[in-house]
């Protein structure tokens, strides 16, 4: 294939790595990580393989819910840096070959922001209509809570204002109008910001919520909110045609599919993967595939430029939601049985490493698939060393603990007394103290060597984002295979998910004279059966990609 395609549509086969900035590292003392740490840290970033760089919320914020209760769209957080400090950031970034998205958190506000603040002040503040105001709670408002644990309506009254106004989310976060013109023409002003200091595109925040008009009085003569999700991509292609907008989207197949713009593609850039990633873990807790192919077979295609975002991880609750009761249930059972390790009734907010009982082959068996699965794979920062959680910490803030650099005081986060972290570092097995990446760079067997090489492979087989993708029928019931074809390039992937060694023999192409499957993530190569099958002897939890070469091939292998 030409790979200049793959250059102008970057999105499609990008390595995306998110952290937050308050966790990643600190450079002056003060217990908090900051934009320049992250910039200290660039080329960790650049040696894993990195191409995208996806920052938390950084804004102003009282930090009621790490970052994304915002006070200033225009800002940074003083605590974390300054606007000088994220366009160096951005400049070493681009330097080594990473692009930089932010996240875009417009649904709602903080309730310290100064529009608030206006709006609940007077009926005649120009920002009054910039949010969602009733004399009476609809009869509703306890339906459809987000946090059921902290929250008991999506209607708060407001003694100041006289009014309830709506919050899909905390009480202190009150939603922004969407139907409202000006709203909308604000937050493109926002985007357009950030895009001219440097950021190539955003991961938007709980998109159907920022695209929910219920709430409003004439919602039922309001425009399709989806004509604003193309109004906004329309004005991001103006702006910058190769920045992109990924989408928050937990929503069943068939309705995300809208998300992107159907078959236009002329709505969301990209949009998460959260059914497949459910179905992987259902698979992982009965050590069978067939949940995942079955995600596989009911994904719905997209438009040539639009692409999925897979992840094992990412920094909310491990949300299991779209699973039945009885589904949901095993995955617990199998992952985490204890209720401190369940969130919402509904997620985990645990890392994969210790609900696999840190058993490596099986993480390197995960990790291999996240990158060998069509779809553009986006690791949360930690997983490359396998981090843990530190389930002292409320809710959410189990996965979000400080990055382990070292096995020295603080994992090498911060030269502040652990008192003064931002957040405790994980303790125990997994602390900095076994799991740090010093040590794993200087392990050839290490979790980190292991996605290095996953990365560096996947980057150099763009049928994997680019191509289709096709099940392979055999007999091995533990046995995930896959096939990818993209304009004459084929790989093919073996993943083993059980705990006993297996063999299984796979149809990879109609004839197979001359033609080799030679191994990419090991010294191995296998001539084809001249019927074009493939038999693999698969070690517990095995993972396998293979190349199809014939005799007039080119490939550096």
């Amino acid at each position: 294939m030409r790979l200049t395609e793959t250059a102008d549509i970057w999105w499609k086969n990008a390595v995306v790595y998110c952290l937050d900035v308050e966790t990643f590292f600190d450079t002056d003392g003060d217990g908090c990580g900051d934009l320049r740490g992250v910039g200290q840290r660039i080329d960790h970033l650049a040696d894993l393989g990195v191409t995208c760089l996806w920052l938390m919320p950084f804004y102003p914020s009282p930090d009621r819910d790490d970052g994304y209760d915002i006070t200033d769209f225009y800002g940074v957080d003083p605590r974390l840096g300054s606007h000088g400090d994220l366009v160096e950031l951005i400049t070493l970034a681009q330097d080594r070959g990473i692009r930089v998205i932010a996240d875009l958190v417009v649904n709602h506000t903080s309730d310290a922001h100064p529009w608030f603040r206006s709006a609940r002040a007077s009926r005649e503040s120009p920002y009054r209509g910039w949010y969602v105001w009733r004399d009476e709670a609809p009869a509703n408002q306890h339906e459809g809570i987000v946090f059921p644990d902290q929250e008991t309506s999506l209607w708060q009254y407001d003694e100041e204002a006289g009014q309830y106004y709506l919050h899909r989310f905390y009480k202190y976060q009150p939603d922004l109008d969407i139907a409202n013109a000006e709203v909308r023409e604000e937050i493109q002003r926002v985007m357009g910001f950030w895009l001219q200091l440097g950021l190539s595109g955003f991961r938007v925040d709980a998109v159907p919520f920022l695209l929910d008009t219920t709430g409003a009085e004439d919602a039922g003569n309001l425009p399709d909110p989806h004509d604003y999700l193309r109004d906004l991509r329309a004005f991001l292609d103006r702006r910058d045609g190769q920045a992109i907008m990924l989408g928050e989207v937990n929503l069943p197949y068939p309705e995300v599919r809208r998300f992107f713009g159907d078959e236009d593609g002329d709505e969301l850039t990209m949009c998460f993967d959260f059914i497949g990633m459910q179905r992987l873990y259902l698979s992982l807790a009965r050590n069978d595939p067939a949940e995942l192919v079955k995600s596989l077979r009911q994904r719905p295609s997209t438009a040539e430029e639009s692409q999925w975002g897979t992840f094992v991880r990412n920094h909310d609750e491990l949300t299991l939601e779209k699973l039945s009761d009885d589904e949901r249930q095993e995955v617990f059972d199998a992952f985490g049985p204890e209720k401190d390790m369940q969130l919402y009734g509904r997620g985990l907010r645990r890392r994969l490493p210790p609900m696999l009982g840190n058993d490596q082959a099986r993480l390197k068996m995960v990790y291999s698939l996240l990158f060998s699965l069509p779809g553009t794979p986006v690791l949360f920062y930690g997983e490359e060393i396998g981090m843990g959680e530190n389930l002292a910490i409320e809710g959410r803030g189990a996965v979000r603990t400080p990055m382990q650099w070292t096995a020295g005081p603080n994992g090498g986060f911060s030269t502040a007394e652990p008192s003064e972290l931002t957040a405790p570092v994980t303790e125990g097995e997994f602390g900095p103290e076994h799991v740090n990446v010093a040590a794993q760079r200087r392990d050839p067997d290490s979790l980190l060597n292991w996605i290095k090489l996953l990365v560096r492979r996947y980057r150099e087989c763009p049928e994997l984002s680019w191509g289709e993708c096709t099940i392979l029928e055999h007999n091995a019931p533990t046995v995930f295979a896959h096939r990818s074809e993209y304009e004459g390039g084929a790989i093919v992937t073996a993943h083993n998910f059980g705990a006993e060694p297996t063999e299984v023999t796979l149809g990879v192409v109609g004839s197979g004279v001359g033609l080799r499957a030679v191994d990419l993530l090991r010294d191995d190569t296998t001539e084809l059966a001249e019927n074009g099958s493939l038999s693999l002897q698969l070690e517990p939890y095995a993972s396998r990609w293979l190349r199809i070469v014939g005799p007039a091939d080119r490939y550096l292998l």
